[in-house]
């Protein structure tokens, strides 16, 4: 387990855990240590700062799209391919049943180690990766297909052959793509939600959140990097954002919060798919029984109010 640094202080008691463990694991000093570890995790989750949820929501043992799909998506049938440059690894795509039910799938994917995070490109998606999404979302709008996407990125890939296939466009192309078609659209920030690059698979129906993920046009040091031009700000830049779930639902720029488990997603991830899963079957069949063009019309409306403030 890896620890961030506002969780310091269970490393100790986790190291004497482990240690007692090894001479007998039924001892009561054990039971109390957790109990220990239990308490400083709710007390230190309860007051996390924007911050320190960033930190939280990049941490790399928390649950990926991969898990979400193997886990909630049976008969998953990868559709690749943008039909014009490439196959693009940062975003995995296809058809499978949720609840008996066919739904298109697109996910963000960054990768859980050194080989699978060059492979997935860190979860940020080139033109074709749009492209191919967007491919997808005709696919499902022809065969009235719900569509569930999966946002983790620190956003689109900014490198030079990016830029000169066209990644503005394709992302722009994805957000008009999504206010077109006429099927539900679900989307869960499991992570990182990054700019652009998320927004493009997050024009929903309904934009759902766990607890401590983030969602922001900018990262804190990027902002940071803009407005003070000092990376040693971007603690400053989180708190000014409004990154978090919490905040974001405020706004409503989200419908939901997801609870996470104590601790964190990356503490318990079958809990954190478990609730993941019971989210996304609520906001399907909250839009169910709507009307082709309500799902298209509200879906409009919630985009076009996105950095609208009101008195």
């Amino acid at each position: 387990m890896q620890f961030l640094d506002f969780e310091q202080p269970i490393i100790e008691l986790e190291a004497k855990i482990r240690d007692l463990s090894l001479l007998d694991d039924k001892n009561k000093e054990i039971f109390s240590l957790k109990k220990d570890v239990n308490s400083f995790l709710v007390k230190t989750y309860e007051k996390l700062t924007p911050w320190q949820i960033t930190q939280v929501a990049r941490h790399p043992n928390r649950p990926h799209a991969s898990d979400y799909i193997n886990y909630m998506i049976k008969d998953f049938q990868v559709l690749s391919g943008d039909r014009s440059f490439s196959e693009d690894k940062a975003i995995i795509s296809g058809l499978g049943s949720f609840h008996n039910e066919t739904v298109l799938v697109i996910g963000q994917e960054k990768g859980f180690d050194t080989e699978s995070r060059l492979k997935h490109n860190f979860g940020m998606a080139r033109p074709e990766g749009y492209r191919k999404a967007n491919r997808l979302m005709k696919l499902a709008d022809k065969f009235n297909i719900p569509i569930i996407t999966f946002i983790d990125t620190a956003g689109a890939y900014p490198g030079v052959g990016a830029e000169e296939r066209g990644q503005a466009e394709a992302i722009a192309s994805c957000i008009q793509t999504s206010l077109e078609i006429k099927v539900p659209i679900i989307s869960i920030i499991i992570g990182e939600g990054g700019s652009g690059g998320a927004i493009a698979l997050a024009a929903a129906n309904k934009v759902l959140m766990l607890q401590n993920a983030i969602y922001s046009v900018i990262s804190p040091e990027g902002c940071a990097s803009i407005l003070w031009r000092d990376n040693n700000k971007a603690e400053q830049a989180a708190d000014s954002l409004g990154i978090t779930a919490k905040i974001l639902k405020e706004n409503k720029i989200i419908e939901e919060v997801i609870s996470e488990p104590i601790g964190g997603a990356h503490r318990d991830h079958s809990l954190s798919i478990k609730n993941v899963e019971d989210a996304i079957k609520k906001a399907l069949y909250e839009i169910k029984n709507y009307s082709k063009d309500k799902l298209l019309l509200d879906r409009k409306e919630k985009f076009i109010q996105y950095g609208r403030f009101f008195k």
